[in-house]
C-alpha cells in the first residue's frame, strides 16, 4: 500500500469510529443515546489507536495535517509528501464522515435537534469566545504533537518489560484521550483540521434531514489552531530532546 493511500484509509477509519461514538451518543434511538463525555472522549481515543496502529508502519500515521505540516516544520518530510499527505487526508475524513451518515443512516429523521446532527460530524465552541476558542485548539495541539513526539520514544520503552516501539499507537491514543478529558470543553478538542473541515464540509453536502447550517463563520478556528499548535509542539520537541 501506498504512503497517500494509506492516509487516506487511515483518517477514513479515524473518523468513522471518532464521529461514529458521537452519532451513537447524541443521535435520537441510538442503543448509546445520552451516554455522555466519557464515552466520546474514550470512543475518539479508541479510534485514533486503530487507526494509527493500521497504517502507523505504512504513512507515519499522521492522519492530522497539523501533524503534517508540523513534521514538515522541523524537516522530518518534505513539501511534496507533505501536501499529497494532506490531500489524502481531507478525502479520508470526508468519506470517514460519510460512512458515518449511512451507518446511522434511520437516525438523522429521529434526531429534531439541528446542533446534534452537526455536532456528531464536526466541533463547536462550548462558548462562542474567539480568542479563547482559538487559544484552546493551540494549546490541545500543541499537546498532542510534543506528546506523539517525545512518548513513543525508544527509551521510554523498556524491552525487559516486554513493551516494544509497536506501543507507540496506544500511547498516543491515551494522549488523545487526555486532552479530550482535561481541554475538550471548551471546544470539542478537533486538534485536526481535517478532523473538522472534512466531515463539516460532508455535513454540507449531505441530504441529512432537518439539518441545519455548518457554522463556517467558527470553521476556521479547527483548522488554524491545530496547525499553529502542531508547529509549536514539533519545534519544542526538537528543542528539548
Amino acid at each position: 500500500m501506498s504512503p497517500i493511500l494509506a492516509e487516506f484509509l487511515g483518517t477514513a477509519l479515524l473518523i468513522l469510529l471518532g464521529n461514529g461514538v458521537v452519532a451513537n451518543v447524541v443521535l435520537t434511538g441510538t442503543k448509546g443515546h445520552g451516554a455522555g463525555w466519557i464515552v466520546i472522549t474514550a470512543g475518539w481515543a479508541m479510534a485514533v489507536t486503530v487507526a494509527v496502529y493500521a497504517v502507523g508502519t505504512i504513512s507515519g500515521g499522521h492522519l492530522n495535517p497539523a501533524v503534517t505540516v508540523a513534521l514538515l516544520a522541523i524537516g522530518k518530510i518534505g513539501g511534496a509528501t507533505a501536501g499529497a499527505y494532506i490531500l489524502a487526508q481531507m478525502l479520508g475524513a470526508v468519506t470517514g464522515s460519510i460512512l458515518v451518515y449511512l451507518a446511522y443512516l434511520p437516525h438523522w429523521r429521529a434526531t429534531a435537534d439541528p446542533a446534534a446532527k452537526l455536532a456528531v460530524h464536526c466541533t463547536g465552541p462550548a462558548i462562542r469566545h474567539t480568542p479563547g476558542n482559538l487559544l484552546t485548539e493551540t494549546i490541545g495541539t500543541f499537546v498532542l504533537v510534543l506528546g506523539a513526539l517525545a512518548l513513543p520514544r525508544p527509551e521510554n520503552l523498556d524491552a525487559a518489560t516486554g513493551f516494544s516501539t509497536g506501543f507507540g499507537p496506544l500511547l498516543v491514543g491515551f494522549i488523545v484521550f487526555s486532552i479530550g478529558l482535561s481541554l475538550g470543553g471548551p471546544t470539542g478538542y478537533a486538534i485536526n483540521p481535517a478532523r473538522d473541515l472534512g466531515p463539516r464540509l460532508a455535513h454540507a453536502l449531505l441530504p441529512i434531514p432537518g439539518k441545519g447550517p455548518a457554522d463556517w463563520g467558527y470553521a476556521w478556528i479547527p483548522v488554524v489552531g491545530p496547525l499553529i499548535g502542531g508547529v509549536l509542539g514539533a519545534l519544542t520537541f526538537q528543542a528539548l530532546w
